[in-house]
Formats: C-alpha cells, sequence, structure tokens
C-alpha cells in the first residue's frame, strides 16, 4: 500500500505542475488570447513526441517571502520532442507562474536543454513569454541570463536556433532571441525592447506605446529585429515547423532531402517574356522565384523589411536551397544599408548549415545619399561582400537583368567565388547605365555644344553605341565571368543541374580563429 501511495503522489505531483501557477493564471492567460507554456509546445511538436525535462524543479530563493510561493517546473516547460520525426530541443516559458520572469533554477533548466542540444546535434527552439529577470532574486537572475547568452553564442553556426515570442520579452530578455538565427513575434501579444515605455517617458520624455515601440509590426518593418510576423500562436507554431524542414540537424549534415514531383526540366515559357522593354519599368522578382522552384513554394524570410532585396528558402529537385534575389519592384532593387545586412546575415547562415544559394541580380547599385553614407553603407554594403566572399557552399548566380558598378560585384559575382554564374540575354553587367556613364565619357564635348538638337542626338548616338556594348551579357561571357547566356525559359533545368554538379565541392578557407567581418 505505501508504494502504491508513492505512485498516486508522483500522478499527483504531475497534475499539479502541469497547472503552473493555477487555474486562475491559465484563465487569464487564455483571456489575452494567448495559450500556455504547454499548450504551446503541443502545437509545435509532433503529435505524443514531448518528452519533459526538470518537472519537479522550484526556486531556491528565500527573500520577499518567495520561499513561502513555489510552483513545481518554476515558470518553464522544457524538453525534447520531434518536428516531421526530427529530434528537436525546446524551452517553453509560463508567464503564469512569476510573469515567466527568470530565476536562477529557470536558467539552469534553459542551459540544461540547450546543452543536451548540442551534445545531440539537434536544433533547439525557445518559446519567450517572460516579464524579464526575477527582481527578487537580484544579481543570480542576472548570471542566469548570462549563462543562457553564452551557450546561445556557442551553439551559433553548430545547431540552428529559433525563437519564439509569444508575450513579453524586455530587458536583458531580448538578447538571447537576438543571438539566434530566427525571430518570430505574433501580432498584438508579443513585443521586445530593452527599456520599456514608463523608463522611455522617464528619460527621453517620449510617450509611446507598447505596440508603437516594440510591437510585432515595428520589428518586422522598421528594425528587422523579427524575421516572421504571426497573425496567431498557431500560425508562429506551423511557420516554425516549416522553417525547420529546410534546416539540417546541425552543421556537420547535408540538409534534407525531400521526394519531388516537379520535372526538373518543366520549361516556364512566361519566363522568356517577362523582363519589361523599358529598362526602368519594374516587374515582381517573386514571380520568377515561384516558376523555378519546387511546386511554387518559397518561405520568404524578413518579408516586411528591406524589401528592396528578398531572402528564403525553397527546394531545387527536393533539396533545400537559399534564395537571395534583388526587388525592382521596391526601390528599383538598389542596395542600401539595410538590404545589405539583411541578405549577408541569409549568406552566413546558409553557409554555416550547408544549404546551397541561388542568387537573381537586377541591381542598379547602392543606394546614393547623404543619409547612406552617414548610415554606413560602406560598411554594411562590405558585410554581403563578405559573407559571398567567404561562403564555402555551392553558389548559382543568374543575373536577370542590371548588375550594375560594385553591387555586381557584390552579389555573388565570380570573384567572389561564384561556381556557376550565368546570365539571361536581358542582362546588362556594366559600371553603370548608359545615361550615367554617357556623360562622365563624353561630357566636356557635351558641353561644348550649343546647338540643342545636335546635343540630344550626340548623347542619343553615344547612349546607343553603349547599350549595343553593356547592355547584353556577352562582353562579360567573353571574359569568362558569366559562364553561359540562357534562355530564360530553361532557367530552372540549368539551376538543378549546377547545384547537381556542386554536390561533391570541397573548398576551405585559410586557417586562422576566426575573420573579422566588417560589424
Amino acid at each position: 500500500m505505501k508504494n502504491q501511495q508513492k505512485v498516486v503522489d508522483l500522478i499527483d505531483k504531475r497534475e499539479q505542475a502541469k497547472l503552473g501557477g493555477g487555474e486562475k493564471r491559465i484563465a487569464s492567460q487564455h483571456k489575452k488570447g494567448k495559450l500556455t507554456a504547454r499548450e504551446r509546445i503541443d502545437l509545435l511538436l509532433d503529435e505524443g513526441s514531448f518528452e519533459e525535462l526538470d518537472m519537479f524543479v522550484t526556486h531556491r530563493c528565500t527573500n520577499f517571502g518567495l520561499d513561502k510561493e513555489k510552483y513545481l517546473g518554476d515558470g518553464v516547460v522544457t524538453g525534447h520532442g520531434t518536428i516531421d520525426g526530427r529530434i528537436v530541443f525546446v524551452f517553453s516559458q509560463d508567464f503564469t507562474v512569476f510573469g515567466g520572469s527568470l530565476s536562477e533554477t529557470m536558467s539552469q533548466k534553459i542551459c540544461k536543454v540547450m546543452d543536451m542540444a548540442m551534445k545531440m546535434g539537434a536544433p533547439v527552439i525557445g518559446i519567450n513569454d517572460s516579464g524579464g529577470a526575477r527582481i527578487q532574486e537580484g544579481v543570480a537572475s542576472l548570471a542566469g541570463y548570462a549563462e543562457i547568452f553564452e551557450r546561445n553564442i556557442l551553439a551559433s553556426g553548430v545547431i540552428p536556433q529559433i525563437s519564439a515570442i509569444f508575450g513579453p520579452c524586455a530587458g536583458g530578455a531580448v538578447y538571447s532571441p537576438a543571438l539566434t538565427d530566427f525571430i518570430l513575434m505574433t501580432e498584438q501579444n508579443s513585443f521586445m525592447f530593452v527599456t520599456g515605455p514608463k523608463v522611455v517617458k522617464s528619460v527621453t520624455g517620449e510617450d509611446i506605446t507598447t505596440e508603437d515601440l516594440g510591437g510585432a509590426d515595428v520589428h518586422a518593418r522598421k528594425s528587422g529585429v523579427t524575421h516572421f510576423k504571426a497573425e496567431s500562436e498557431e500560425e508562429g507554431a506551423m511557420l516554425i515547423r516549416k522553417l525547420i524542414s529546410y534546416m539540417p540537424q546541425n552543421n556537420l549534415e547535408e540538409p534534407p532531402l525531400v521526394a519531388c514531383d516537379d520535372p526538373i526540366d518543366r520549361l516556364e515559357d512566361s519566363l522568356n517574356s517577362i523582363i519589361p522593354d523599358n529598362p526602368n519599368q519594374p516587374y515582381d522578382m517573386k514571380d520568377i522565384i515561384h516558376a523555378i522552384v519546387d511546386n511554387g513554394e518559397f518561405l520568404e524570410v524578413h518579408r516586411h523589411y528591406a524589401r528592396n532585396i528578398i531572402v528564403g528558402f525553397a527546394r531545387f529537385n527536393g533539396a533545400s536551397t537559399g534564395i537571395v534575389a534583388n526587388q525592382p519592384n521596391f526601390l528599383a532593387g538598389v542596395l542600401d544599408s539595410d538590404a545589405s545586412r539583411k541578405a549577408a546575415r541569409f549568406v552566413r547562415f546558409c553557409d554555416a548549415f550547408n544549404i546551397p544559394i541561388l542568387t537573381l541580380v537586377d541591381v542598379p547599385g547602392f543606394l546614393p545619399g547623404s543619409g547612406q553614407e552617414y548610415a554606413g553603407i560602406i560598411v554594411h554594403g562590405a558585410k554581403l561582400m563578405f559573407a559571398y566572399g567567404e561562403a564555402t557552399i555551392p553558389k548559382v548566380t543568374v543575373t536577370i537583368r542590371k548588375s550594375y558598378g560594385g553591387a555586381h560585384d557584390v552579389m555573388s559575382s565570380k570573384q567572389l567565388r561564384g561556381d556557376f554564374n550565368y546570365a539571361w540575354p536581358t542582362a546588362e553587367i556594366a559600371v553603370m547605365g548608359a545615361a550615367g556613364a554617357i556623360e562622365i565619357l563624353e561630357g566636356k564635348a557635351i558641353r561644348a555644344m550649343t546647338n540643342e538638337e545636335e546635343k540630344k542626338s550626340f548623347i542619343a548616338e553615344k547612349e546607343a553605341e553603349y547599350e549595343e556594348k553593356f547592355a547584353n551579357p556577352y562582353q562579360a561571357a567573353s571574359f569568362g565571368y558569366i559562364d553561359d547566356v540562357i534562355e530564360p525559359r530553361n532557367t530552372r533545368f540549368r539551376v538543378i543541374r549546377a547545384f547537381e554538379a556542386l554536390q561533391t565541392k570541397k573548398v576551405l578557407n585559410p586557417p586562422r580563429k576566426h575573420a573579422n567581418i566588417p560589424l
């Protein structure tokens, strides 16, 4: 009977732990439109796959009467499970327990699953919903954050790290997600900031709402802090599952290969006429992407931020591939500081996890102006150049239309170790466009002309000569900088063939402790 009672006690304790901060606080969480920590894990992982760890951990703090208030699990649910049958480690902060605030023991639970993820070579996913540091624990709570940060840093480039922000994430708490590979926020209920509206008001006098200071829309569009914005937690969990499907488990594995029923030699006739005759007329680069990838499926990353460049994941003949593409539909596809940083970070992620990159080029140059120069466009542009030049993964580049000046070099050119560099017949590869070039090359002669008709005729003639020479890909091809000029409708087949040829690619960078990327 005594042993049977122990089993009953165990079952009771488990049920108690699953209640977190209790029924009333769970009801309050639901009233805000938020799920509980365990409900979120159930949404994210394969059904019945979750194995919880440290369910019976409690805090050790005796300050401010906390020794009289303890909850099993201490504000975070940790463990492992599977997504599409592949193991992942998770932690999910429980706002019903002390507002999800971080204690010393809570950090130890998180650190344990992060250590296990590193040991097993598996992704780690953190679900954040926390009021910040547990003030009653003082410096022990701060030390707990730092322990987590250090693990984020050491895991970077070794295992994929994903952060879901499903509630508040403020103060020091923001730096763990910021150190991870991808951040996802939900509309209405999630926010991130270093200092909240009250502190901002007291220090700067600025009146600002929580949403305007650190809501999902602000970080998706303006700061670029979050890579994904979801309408609900359900959509957020689905997005994370989709994102994980493109990644290997760790940096020593190849990305997943799935069965493909989309023919590799599928011709897309629409591409032969997609580029407008007017070189200044925009078109949507996403139409090209959807036309050439497997089954038209493309998971865009940073969709709302720096829209002049597109980054995201797709598959070619079942193989995961990263795509970086200029977007002529927004700011003419020009490179600016934000676009350069966005693309550089994505290229480095793909390189760290052996995901090949396809680069689609239509770039008129870097955005001019004092605003960009003061914002450090030189250094930010160098980040993208550095990322491409450092990357040893297979790199295939297709120049669609414009590829001018320094931006040509930056966008995975042959000189930055592009493996296969193709061009459409509509490609224009030159230092600059015809009008700007003739102004420099023939400026003296043009200024000397007094007859306006003669001047217009002369400019038109010289621009036509320049266009005949450079408004095509053949000069670059004559130098071997372009490996082939391809028919647009055949792009899918040529890209897949190129990546298949690169499967055994081996390139090693010079031995060094680490590079010093311009930050």
